[in-house]
């Protein structure tokens, strides 16, 4: 049903509709805008998601022309409509009022893109995208809206349960207060997982220890707590002095953990606290099986990512093997040629490991791996995700690379072909005169890239 009236708020403009859905079929088109659902006007995303999750959804939409079509919709619950929109909140971002000191947006060097330098502190980016949130941003209004509508998981940026302590880590007044928010969500059901950016001498030692405890009165709501180290960059002038941890320190932080990760998975049948990747690297000890990570509940947030690439890594060898047997598997890796394979320091000795094994599968094939050295945030920042392009072509100008150069994917911004510091992947690959090959984050997707 269409009607023509021109009268009315002006909504929220349409980017895009995706091909063979229900907004395709209904002719909304981009620039077209949505004014209502339900009649119900639409702050922002989580009204959105909230009232087009019925079976019947009634749509009022605005064309460039000012003429306002209302459509009616019949579909499955949950069944997506199909828009997009040219701000993916609906409304403005709310942006982080804290100084934490433990903040990288504020260890990065001037004249970087400014998208670098936002930091962002909204519930609905938890929701939408993972993101984690202090809570210090949220009104009442904000709670009551996520309980109503069911918004879950809430991502939550916890630091410490010491009240007086968030206070002096966020450098805000009102973060020990915020943390009653939390109650908030458990009592309305609201699943939850956590987050502690650990940072030597500060919310680790009793302090970690009394975190844990006091957020295990959450579960089953609060999914899990990962613990992350802190990073430094070198351009910490002016900043809260830290110190970066050392093998012994990763040692009794990974003490600490799996004390509770047993005691919660006796009482509660979850391991529930867990550490991130780097703790282990830095400790020099194994990773933990599998099963421990709870089904890789906090896998983006750098816990478990190694442990799956290594499980998938190995499936992927057994496949090949397998399919060697019955000579069903290409012949390519049998070709003598040199792969490179770059990376960060921390994982190069784990990521050397697998490509061993690997050159074991094709003896005429020459591997080799590059740890690359952050010049540019300074050496203690050894994560793959945060190199730069300049720094790869520094380490690597010059170096034979053989007939391709593996890069792995979180060295990329998200959909686009470059680096942090803004340098491109071609302009990389005119500079080092080799093809590039972008690897994505499976096991299967690293053997495919050294042995095809």
């Amino acid at each position: 049903m269409k009607s023509g009236n021109k009268n009315g708020p002006k909504g929220h403009v349409i980017s895009k509709v995706l091909p063979e859905s229900i907004a395709a079929e209904l002719e909304i088109e981009p620039g077209d805008r949505l004014l209502t659902v339900n009649h119900e006007k639409i702050e922002d995303i989580f009204d959105y998601q909230y009232y087009t999750t019925d079976e019947y959804v009634e749509l009022l939409v605005e064309k460039p022309d000012g003429e306002q079509w209302v459509l009616e919709v019949e579909k499955e619950a949950d069944e997506e409509i199909g828009i997009e929109f040219e701000n993916g909140l609906m409304d403005d971002y709310k942006s982080c009022q804290n100084k934490c000191i433990f903040c990288f947006i504020d260890q990065m060097p001037k004249g970087m893109r400014d998208t670098l330098y936002f930091k962002d502190d909204d519930s609905r980016l938890s929701f939408l995208q993972g993101n984690y949130v202090t809570l210090t941003n949220m009104k009442e209004r904000d709670i009551e809206r996520i309980i109503a509508y069911k918004m879950a998981p809430i991502n939550i940026s916890v630091q410490t349960m010491n009240p007086e302590l968030r206070c002096k880590m966020l450098n805000n007044r009102f973060a020990g207060e915020a943390l009653k928010k939390i109650d908030l969500l458990y009592e309305g059901g609201i699943e939850m997982n956590g987050q502690i950016v650990l940072c030597k001498g500060v919310n680790d030692g009793e302090e970690l220890e009394r975190s844990i405890r006091e957020l295990t009165a959450y579960i089953p709501c609060m999914q899990s707590v990962s613990v992350v180290p802190v990073g430094l960059s070198k351009f910490r002038e002016g900043l809260y002095p830290l110190d970066p941890f050392g093998k012994e320190d990763a040692a009794s932080v990974l003490e600490t953990i799996h004390k509770w990760q047993n005691a919660c998975m006796d009482r509660y049948g979850i391991h529930f606290i867990h550490a991130s990747d780097e703790w282990y690297l830095l400790a020099g000890q194994p990773l933990p099986e599998e099963d421990r990570y709870d089904g890789y509940v906090q896998l983006e947030n750098g816990v478990g990512m190694l442990r799956l690439l290594m499980d998938e890594f190995h499936e992927a060898v057994v496949c090949l093997l397998a399919d060697r047997k019955e000579k069903r598997a290409p012949e390519a890796f049998l070709q003598a040629r040199r792969v490179t394979l770059a990376t960060g320091l921390l994982a190069a000795p784990f990521i050397t490991q697998l490509v061993e094994e690997c050159a074991a599968l094709a003896p005429d094939m020459e591997f080799q791996v590059f740890p690359i050295r952050n010049d540019f945030f300074g050496e203690r920042i050894t994560v793959s995700g945060l190199l730069t392009g300049q720094d790869l072509l520094a380490q690597l100008k010059g170096e034979n690379l053989g007939e391709k150069l593996l890069l792995p994917c979180n060295l990329l911004r998200s959909g686009e072909e470059v680096f942090l510091d803004d340098m491109t992947l071609a302009e990389l690959k005119e500079a080092l005169q080799v093809p590039i090959d972008i690897v994505k984050s499976s096991g299967q997707d690293l053997l495919d890239a050294l042995l095809f």
